[in-house]
């Protein structure tokens, strides 16, 4: 049996679960973890049958971002095997933010280096309170280019200068106050917490949530032109014709529950 470092389940209401497993490194990544976290996410991206993505380290933490023999080997390369490795961490990281569902980051105990990456290319966050932040790269003479463009978005300019130039860490609390996470809590109520911020996602219209996920991609920084304006008239337009529009309406009108609220049910691997 090959040995893999990352889990994929999908439970019967269409809950994708990603685990990194690699606690002897702190499920830090390396070239070949990064390769599985790239056929996790494209396996995913086409499966109308999930409905939100959670991803999350097994054991006591997240993810200790880079794997130091990893990065020791790249250093020993030249400039185009370390351009062609540095080009697959860029991939991996844009096919987890490009997801066309919910994605939500499980975070406990050290989340460091590339692990911020990660988090910052999910769509929401949530982290336990002893949770630990770090844009440490600096501190190794390095710099934490491929997963920039994500964290800057996560967490502004101005506070991307200062973690990324002093390479410090930072806690929960600090993490929500930046908005890298949405929600803070203690340890010993992640589960629960990641347990009803999905059941709140599973109250939404799939298709809707997809419709709204590019919406807020395509809007962010825009310009308020008219071309936007028409953009954003055609959008609603074109959902409220739907079929899981219609059904949306209807359902609210009859006060009763849409078609897409299915009953819970038993985790399946898949």
């Amino acid at each position: 049996m090959t040995e893999t470092s990352v889990r994929t389940s999908i439970d019967n209401r269409g809950i994708a679960t990603i685990t990194l497993d690699r606690q002897d490194k702190h499920n830090a990544f390396d070239d070949g973890v990064i390769c599985e976290l790239r056929e996790a996410f494209q396996g995913l991206r086409e499966n109308d049958r999930v409905r939100v993505v959670v991803l999350r380290g097994a054991g006591k933490h997240f993810s200790a971002g880079g794997d130091l023999a990893w990065m020791r080997r790249m250093a020993e390369y030249d400039y185009g095997h370390n351009m062609e490795d540095a080009e697959q961490l860029a991939g991996m990281l844009q096919d987890l933010y490009r997801l066309p569902m919910p994605t939500v980051a499980v975070v406990q105990g050290a989340a460091f280096g590339g692990a911020v990456g990660l988090v910052s290319c999910c769509d929401m966050a949530l982290a336990g309170e002893r949770a630990r932040f770090a844009l440490s790269e600096v501190r190794i003479g390095l710099i934490p280019a491929t997963i920039g463009p994500y964290v800057v978005r996560a967490i502004g300019e101005r506070a991307a200068s200062r973690y990324m130039l002093t390479g410090e860490a930072f806690d929960a609390a600090t993490a929500l106050r930046l908005g890298l996470v949405s929600e803070a809590c203690a340890d010993d109520e992640l589960e629960a917490r990641t347990a009803a911020l999905v059941d709140e996602l599973l109250a939404g219209g799939p298709a809707a949530q997809r419709a709204a996920k590019d919406l807020v991609r395509s809007v962010a920084g825009a310009a308020l032109t008219p071309a936007l304006i028409e953009d954003t008239c055609a959008r609603i337009a074109h959902i409220r014709v739907s079929e899981e529009g219609q059904e949306g309406l209807s359902a609210f009108l009859e006060k009763r529950a849409p078609a897409w609220r299915g009953p819970a049910g038993n985790r399946e691997e898949s």
